[in-house]
């Protein structure tokens, strides 16, 4: 009986409005989803929060809050500006680094609901912009500074806060297009993705909403021919990342703010915006047709509105920019790799080495550095031992530049070297997967190339399928 009470109450709910549940289509595969994303062609980042009433954009942990008390807050005027821009979807920063939720969240006092406004923002921006059509993805960072989510001081309860906080997002505000996460793996934040297990936040996010994009805004560090933990392959301008928009074949996201920061600063009323021409003709009409989509960062005031400046800037934009009839497609690449790499920092071993370029390179989680064959090894071989016997199905192999024609990949379990049947890829990376298998140690014994044989990275991994 008390099960069906339950039942019936939360039927109620539901039907009252209380409980919001995400609208769900079907299932759709992953490469569809990213060719949905890349045809929105052209989107607005909305940067909003405590950091909005400091003179930072990295505000201080323990600011109160109090200073978040926007008088005029209109999410509507936000979807109107991004409408005039001809953009497709918006993005807002539900939580910024200082970690200041503006959505009304279960998991923490120190959110907008204890400020003066005591508005759900998220809420308010996920009608608004639905309701002109446009599509509704959300920003949410890792590092939390308020909270000490940070290097050397994540708990089990931080773990927790994370996927609480994701669950409240993927929950109330009905369907996500993308959620775009920052703060992992970054120079900056020095949070990585075993830290933060980047694999269960994925799956937890899949369980969610399917459907639902999950992209890491610091995946550019990882080689441009594949994707590393991330749907879609994130370029932040401001950070020197840049699109190859000749060579780029893998689904895409760059990054620029109109204004000169991300988060609002006091002159902006009276500084100038960039040039819409650049916007358009530089950025999105360029990177649309080289699988990527633009996103523009517009701030709203401290009223929580867009000043003038910027909503002439959108005007001038949307007189620009339309939206290409048809963008190309996709070409073939490897599914994403979202497990931790079982080799990263173990111990390795090889032929010998070529100076100081010894094994130690390749598995160092640096792309930019390399273990090098010595010229006069015939038959080069690189060796990484694992953390006792371990069971894994993936294995990734990069190069600088593509020179390793044959290969084989063994690993070593009760006493002895055993053959993972592998086809030989061409390509600078190389990506293995197959049935898992359990082994001590795993190598690659490199049978034909060009060069002296070079390996930047070596990658294990134990994928959930």
């Amino acid at each position: 009986m008390r099960i069906k009470n339950t039942l019936r109450f939360f039927v109620l709910m539901l039907s009252a409005g209380i409980i919001c549940q995400p609208t769900l289509s079907a299932q759709t595969p992953l490469r569809k989803l990213q060719q949905d994303f890349v045809n929105l062609g052209f989107g607005m980042f909305i940067h909003y929060g405590i950091p909005t009433y400091m003179d930072d954009d990295w505000a201080d942990p323990d600011a109160s809050p109090a200073i978040f008390n926007p008088k005029k807050l209109d999410a509507e005027q936000w979807a109107i500006a991004a409408k005039s821009a001809n953009m497709s979807y918006g993005c807002l920063t539900t939580k910024h680094h200082s970690g200041f939720p503006i959505w009304d969240t279960k998991t923490t006092s120190y959110s907008v609901m204890s400020s003066p406004l005591k508005r759900d923002v998220v809420k308010e921006y996920v009608q608004a912009f639905r309701k002109h059509g446009l599509k509704v993805m959300l920003y949410y960072s890792i590092l939390d500074t308020h909270h000490k989510l940070r290097p050397n001081q994540i708990t089990k309860e931080h773990i927790k806060m994370v996927k609480d906080q994701i669950t409240e997002l993927l929950t109330n505000y009905g369907e996500i297009t993308a959620l775009v996460i920052d703060g992992w793996d970054a120079p900056w934040s020095r949070i990585s993705y075993d830290d933060i297990p980047f694999e269960e936040i994925y799956h937890l996010i899949k369980s969610l909403q399917p459907n639902c994009l999950v992209m890491d805004l610091n995946a550019a560090k990882y080689p441009s021919e594949l994707l590393f933990y991330t749907d879609i392959k994130s370029y932040e301008q401001g950070a020197g990342q840049h699109i190859s928009k000749e060579n780029n074949k893998l689904p895409a996201l760059s990054c620029l703010p109109l204004q000169r920061n991300w988060f609002w600063k006091e002159s902006f009323p009276t500084t100038p915006v960039k040039s819409a021409d650049d916007m358009v003709n530089k950025n999105a009409i360029p990177f649309n047709q080289a699988y990527c989509n633009f996103i523009l960062n517009v701030a709203p005031n401290r009223d929580g509105l867009f000043d003038e400046n910027a909503l002439a800037a959108l005007k001038e934009i949307g007189k620009l920019y339309k939206k290409p009839a048809s963008f190309p497609v996709l070409p073939e690449y490897d599914a994403p790799v979202i497990s931790t790499n079982l080799a990263k920092h173990r111990p390795a071993n090889s032929s010998w080495s070529n100076d100081y370029a010894i094994m130690d390179f390749a598995n160092d989680d640096d792309f930019g550095t390399a273990w090098n064959s010595n010229p006069s090894v015939k038959k080069p071989w690189y060796e990484v031992e694992l953390d006792g016997a371990q069971p894994f199905n993936t294995i990734m192999v990069m190069e600088n530049r593509p020179n390793i024609k044959s290969y084989r990949i063994e690993y070593f379990v009760d006493g002895a070297w055993k053959s993972i049947p592998v086809t030989p890829v061409e390509g600078r990376i190389k990506v293995h997967r197959f049935n898992q298998v359990w082994g001590e140690k795993v190598r690659i014994l490199i049978d034909g190339f060009g060069r002296s044989p070079s390996i930047n990275e070596f990658g294990v991994y134990n994928e959930r399928r």
